[in-house]
């Protein structure tokens, strides 16, 4: 629970949950998670002391395995890092068969925004170039993978972990970029696509390589914007989007209709049950959940999926 805005999850007694309710049998921890229980969030954060976790995976009364995400659940309400948690206001949706759970949870919140952009915000018609900006975290790799799945010709991963960009290439990026070690990113960007620029552009930055990013794009080019971890603002010359036809979209899993949130999430799972996307999964015992916590804050390489 968290007890203090700021503070780190620690293990504590709650009460039942009131109404329908689901037995937890994996909940991801998720950079929103952090948000909320720093207040950083214009939604705020629940009741203190609170239970965090904007989703899991978890087993119906009824016996369905099902993922649970969305309306106030952790953001408002008490969330799913618990042995049980309410359903409330949350979309219920099927896991597939045969998915491992822990998976099965890190393709929700991080496995989708990696996948929702390519395929259902601004989906690829194939032949796309893409660049991939943040592909070293969770969402990142998933983006890599789908982007080569839906089609696109080239993608380009960009970050600044030398491990997490091995990672990146071993997931299909036809070539990788250090943000950190690149100088000029607008001529770096241009020339990993044989001076062209890509045609497409994830983005979970923001901030000064989205900028370079959309200076370096190719004309014509989308730009789906789902994050701001390299800062909240970036100037951009107003010639560079109008005179290049650009397209700036965002996105956001919450704003996602229920109905396709539905389709794309089985649909994703039915991908990594394939293997077709991978993700490295870490199960973190929920006594050891504090540990977890911190970890997330400072980084790191693999999905933390908390496990009863």
């Amino acid at each position: 629970m968290i007890r203090s805005v700021g503070a780190a999850a620690e293990v504590g007694e709650v009460g039942e949950p009131v109404g329908e309710a689901i037995d937890v049998l994996a909940a991801p921890l998720n950079p929103i998670d952090l948000a909320v229980s720093r207040g950083a969030l214009a939604t705020g954060h629940p009741e203190l002391p609170y239970v965090p976790g904007c989703e899991a995976v978890g087993r119906t009364a009824d016996g369905r395995v099902v993922w649970i995400f969305g309306g106030s659940l952790g953001r408002t309400a008490n969330g799913a890092m618990a042995e049980r948690a309410a359903v409330g206001d949350a979309h219920v949706i099927e896991v597939p068969e045969g998915a491992d759970v822990a998976l099965a949870a890190a393709m929700g919140i991080a496995g989708l925004a990696g996948w929702l952009p390519f395929a259902w915000r601004a989906p690829l018609a194939g032949g796309e170039t893409v660049l991939v900006l943040g592909a070293t975290g969770s969402v990142g790799l998933v983006a890599v993978q789908a982007a080569k799945l839906l089609g696109a010709a080239r993608v380009v991963a960009a970050g600044r972990s030398d491990a997490g960009l091995q990672r990146a290439a071993a997931c299909g990026a036809d070539a990788t970029l250090r943000l950190d070690e690149s100088g000029d990113l607008v001529a770096a960007f241009r020339e990993a696509f044989g001076g062209e620029g890509p045609s497409y552009v994830f983005d979970p930055l923001w901030g000064e390589p989205a900028a370079a990013a959309i200076q370096a794009a190719a004309p014509r080019a989308t730009i789906v914007n789902l994050g701001q971890s390299a800062g909240a603002t970036a100037e951009l010359a107003s010639a560079t989007v109008r005179f290049k036809n650009l397209s700036i979209l965002g996105h956001t899993n919450f704003a996602v209709p229920a109905d396709e949130l539905a389709e794309h999430y089985q649909r994703l799972v039915s991908h990594a049950i394939a293997g077709e996307i991978r993700l490295e999964v870490e199960r973190v015992p929920l006594d050891k959940v504090d540990d977890a916590w911190r970890r997330q804050a400072d980084g790191v390489g693999t999905k933390l999926v908390v496990v009863p």
